[in-house]
């Protein structure tokens, strides 16, 4: 091969690359921004008081989905889709898994005609309705009990206090936030988004919730933390609050004591 062939093969492997660096970049982006919708989402629901997520449930959760911007088009025939993250809380410490994403498809039919988009939550309280999105997708409905979930500080109060559904579901509409039915949709893991937040072709949702994936942004972080906020539990890999300690008392110990790291035990799965 001629020098100028060699040149001209490597300026474009080059570029072939470069190209490849940039999609991913933009596709790391659009994910990042996902995330930052999914926190608006949660930050703006939990700041419902009267139609929030009751806090008898969230004590409960094996794992949360926020989809965000979930669109539903119908005339007679429709069908809603959307992109979201899950999260699924660690049993030994309760703090909440990086997250994943996923994806909601559904169809509906019947008279009915026009378009609407909305935010979706999803409650989790088993750990099966999870390994089955982990293993490939989960039917609402069909693989797990699905129902409308309760809101408010009454809402516990107002249907099935035991809780006794696998999955419960939520929705925002122009400024209304309530139970949805969403029986017959299907969830399944969004691994080229995965791909791009993680910058590793092919990791899975389990190398992700256990802690094997490599280090998310801190888009992440921040979900994160407001979810940690919102469920009144431990943040992972966050140190152990401190103690308040008199001045007088601390100088006399020559050193502040601490606080024991607090725990907040999960109630029995399913």
């Amino acid at each position: 091969m001629s020098i100028k062939k060699q040149i001209a093969a490597t300026l474009l492997f080059s570029a072939v690359v470069a190209a490849g660096v940039v999609n991913i970049a933009r596709a790391g982006a659009r994910e990042e921004g996902r995330l930052l919708t999914a926190t608006e989402v949660l930050e703006e629901v939990q700041n419902m008081p009267d139609s929030q997520i009751p806090d008898a449930l969230l004590s409960r959760a094996y794992g949360i989905a926020v989809i965000p911007d979930v669109t539903k088009i119908a005339f007679f025939f429709g069908g809603r889709h959307g992109n979201g993250v899950l999260v699924v809380r660690d049993k030994l410490n309760s703090s909440w898994s990086n997250p994943s994403f996923v994806s909601l498809t559904g169809g509906s039919w019947g008279l009915q005609a026009g378009a609407q988009s909305s935010d979706i939550v999803l409650v989790f309280t088993s750990k099966a309705g999870i390994e089955g999105i982990a293993g490939g997708k989960l039917t609402l409905g069909a693989d797990a009990s699905v129902a409308t979930g309760p809101v408010g500080r009454q809402g516990s109060a107002a249907t099935d206090m035991s809780f006794n559904a696998e999955i419960y579901s939520y929705a925002r509409t122009r400024g209304l936030f309530g139970g949805i039915a969403l029986d017959g949709s299907v969830i399944s893991i969004d691994r080229s988004a995965n791909a791009a937040l993680y910058a590793k072709h092919g990791v899975t949702a389990t190398e992700i919730f256990s802690g094997q994936a490599p280090a998310a942004p801190a888009t992440a972080q921040r979900f994160l933390d407001r979810l940690a906020q919102a469920t009144h539990t431990a943040v992972r890999g966050s140190p152990a609050p401190q103690a308040d300690v008199p001045a007088s008392a601390a100088h006399a110990s020559g050193a502040p004591s601490a606080e024991a790291p607090r725990t907040y035990p999960l109630e029995q799965q399913k």
